[in-house]
């Protein structure tokens, strides 16, 4: 059987996944956020550890803060390293400029050279049909869809049960401060935006994966049982979290992860779980006692 090998690392061909660009086993890194990262400190990491990094992800309308100037050179040293960009949750804050503001929004993110638009479902607070459109809008526009979504929703957004006649008003439901978990609404969403043209789904770690020792397996086990482990992306809280999707899921499970996390990622997608669990101990240690 054919082995690859990249430095003290190797695997089977067929127990990990292929060369970039990849359809699955895909690491999303968490780009500017929680930590201002520089441009030298990116590259770093790309040019240590670029063959395992897939996605940057600007978090949270970081990019909405930066210079332009910046956030195009960090873009354009991601994809030379065959990184694709990705917006964070910012889009929910366009559509408060108005009709158009989301179709500039997107011409914009394509211009300023992203790869892919992520639309926080929670956040946009738009009914399902907009939902759609948003993402007919950014396939459009020539850039991936990447709606995400968590397993909790507005009690006002749970569609009421029993038939009504096509064309019957309907009264509005008020809003509400009421979150309800509803796996089987987050799924059949989730089959929409992919019908409608989207990449790949995003599933919020709140109420999910956040803790390694609350994972709720069911809600997971669900959600890739229906969509697949191709077309869907957990975003992973720390370590032991990852550790947990790749003991179960193997290594071709996509995650999003903390630029800190990469190496620690790569080391549980390896063949010798047990080795590499070993030696990303060792070297958090070392990194422990230098920086005491």
């Amino acid at each position: 059987m054919a082995m690859r090998y990249y430095g003290w690392k190797s695997f089977d061909e067929d127990e990990d996944r292929p060369d970039k660009p990849r359809r699955f086993g895909v690491t999303e890194m968490r780009g500017p956020n929680y930590n201002l990262l520089s441009q030298n400190f990116l590259q770093d990491i790309f040019e240590s550890m670029g063959q395992f990094v897939d996605g940057l992800k600007f978090s949270g309308g970081s990019h909405s803060l930066m210079n332009k100037s910046f956030i195009k050179e960090v873009i354009d040293m991601a994809h030379r390293h065959d990184v694709y960009v990705s917006t964070g949750d910012w889009a929910e804050h366009m559509i408060r400029k108005g009709p158009s503001a989301f179709k500039e929004y997107v011409e914009e993110c394509k211009n300023m050279g992203f790869d892919t638009i992520e639309l926080n479902v929670g956040s946009l607070g738009v009914p399902e049909e907009t939902l759609l459109r948003y993402v007919r809008l950014i396939k459009s526009g020539g850039l991936k869809a990447k709606p995400q979504f968590s397993v909790k929703f507005n009690e006002s957004d749970i569609p009421a049960g029993g038939d009504r006649a096509f064309g019957a008003y309907v009264a509005p439901t008020p809003r509400t401060n009421e979150l309800v978990e509803d796996v089987d609404l987050l799924i059949r969403r989730a089959e929409r935006c992919l019908e409608a043209g989207a990449d790949v789904i995003m599933i919020d770690a709140d109420d999910v994966c956040k803790h390694a020792e609350s994972m709720r397996s069911d809600i997971i086990a669900k959600v890739i049982g229906r969509l697949g482990l191709e077309r869907t992306m957990f975003e992973a809280s720390n370590a032991r979290t990852s550790e947990w999707f790749i003991r179960r899921y193997g290594p071709k499970v996509n995650l999003f992860v903390d630029h800190s996390q990469v190496m620690d990622l790569e080391c549980f997608r390896g063949r010798n779980l047990a080795l590499a669990c070993m030696h990303c101990q060792i070297v958090a240690n070392f990194e422990e006692f230098c920086f005491d």
